[in-house]
């Protein structure tokens, strides 16, 4: 295995992005020799920080994060690169630092970008593609990055100009975490034979927990419009008009944009109960006391780990037909599917899973759990990563 350097820039919050990087450090640590290079949002923040109009600047180009960069990369004797987030510190210069070394770049795509300004490829409540084809004036009008159309604009132009560069030619190898995600980017221009798909691996326990159903579906997420809050919301009020007494119970964690619509729903309703944002030992009982987990995103999911979650803890999946979600949950087996959006469809999965009755449901969850622990296993990651590695050979 080549000397591998990762290159990461952490978010001001810790989320799934970053527990996946540091998945993939540990993954490959075992496999060779690979070195950190990491910077973090929040040095913008700091004391002696650049000033916010520097800032934009060098978002395209930081000449003192590329000489931490060939520092790094000196020490480590690297001979490859893989490379995940770069905004904004670290900039995207680090592609065009690779370049000027001859080094040559794997980057994991865990979202759209560069394709996409915010990475999402989402507009004003709609999936928006025109990124896929370099045309970013939908997502600046939209305000998408950091809620400005200002930055937006700034990160497009700087967008624009990495695409005219040719920096990205040095990207030998473009790793989506999806199939989904993958034919995007092959949609977007880039040669099929330098894209491949590798999904997220998983430390799955070593048993399935013990057999435990409240009586609860359970959505746990940022509470962003695009994860489907609202179509989630009218599934529940359609669900208490046709079943009543009946309807099975809403539990909903997390926060963001949307929470007052969650709050408002929770305070109007016996069946929806809102607990804020989860984490720990919290979490995990909550996933362990349910009887499914909701994913009803309206953008194109680029995999989903709430699904990886859910089948851990032995628990049946009710997703929306986006993205990667559909490449994870197998309609009638582990799991169904509704249309994106569609509050009709989504409380029609509910009802059929609620018909399946526990046993029913428990050989769903089982059949997920065995999907997780053969297509997620860290050891199959690392056999095909290795196979990713060996196309790099000259």
């Amino acid at each position: 295995m080549p000397r591998i350097l990762q290159v990461f820039n952490r978010y001001r919050e810790r989320g799934g992005e970053e527990k996946s990087v540091e998945r993939i450090f540990g993954h490959l640590s075992e496999l060779g020799p690979i070195e950190k290079c990491w910077f973090d949002s929040r040095e913008w923040d700091e004391p002696g920080a650049p000033g916010k109009l520097r800032q934009a600047g060098l978002i395209g180009n930081n000449p003192s994060s590329r000489e931490r960069l060939r520092e790094a990369s000196k020490r480590a004797g690297a001979s490859t690169w893989l490379v995940h987030n770069v905004v904004p510190v670290a900039s995207f210069g680090v592609y065009r630092e690779a370049a000027e070394l001859g080094i040559p770049v794997l980057q994991y795509c865990h979202n759209f970008r560069p394709f996409s300004v915010s990475g999402t490829l989402w507009a004003k409540g709609m999936v928006c593609d025109a990124g896929l084809r370099r045309q970013f004036g939908p997502e600046v009008r939209a305000a998408n990055w950091q809620g400005s159309r200002l930055k937006s604009a700034i990160l497009a132009w700087h967008l624009q100009n990495l695409h005219r560069s040719g920096a990205l030619e040095n990207v030998k190898m473009w790793i989506a975490i999806s199939e989904f995600v993958a034919g995007k980017f092959r949609e977007a221009g880039v040669p099929a034979e330098r894209v491949v798909a590798l999904r997220h691996s998983w430390d799955a326990r070593p048993d399935a927990p013990p057999r435990r159903d409240q009586g609860y579906y359970l959505f746990l997420s940022r509470l962003v419009e695009e994860k489907g809050v609202r179509p989630l919301l009218e599934a529940w009020a359609l669900l208490e008009r046709q079943l009543g007494d009946k309807c099975p119970r809403l539990v909903i964690g997390g926060t963001g944009p949307c929470e007052a619509e969650v709050l408002a729903a929770s305070d109007g309703s016996e069946r929806i109960d809102f607990v804020g944002f989860v984490a720990g030992d919290q979490k995990v009982d909550l996933v362990d006391g349910c009887r499914a987990m909701l994913g009803p995103s309206i953008w194109w999911e680029p995999l989903g780990l709430v699904t990886y979650e859910a089948y851990d803890a032995g628990k049946p999946m009710l997703a929306a037909a986006s993205g990667g979600l559909t490449e994870t949950v197998h309609e009638g087996e582990t799991g169904f599917r509704h249309v994106p959006g569609d509050a009709v469809s989504l409380a029609n999965s509910v009802r059929k899973l609620e018909e399946l009755g526990a046993a029913g449901r428990h050989e769903m969850g089982a059949k997920g759990r065995e999907w997780l622990l053969q297509e997620a296993n860290p050891v199959r990651w690392r056999d095909r990563f290795s196979e990713i590695l060996e196309k790099l050979e000259p």
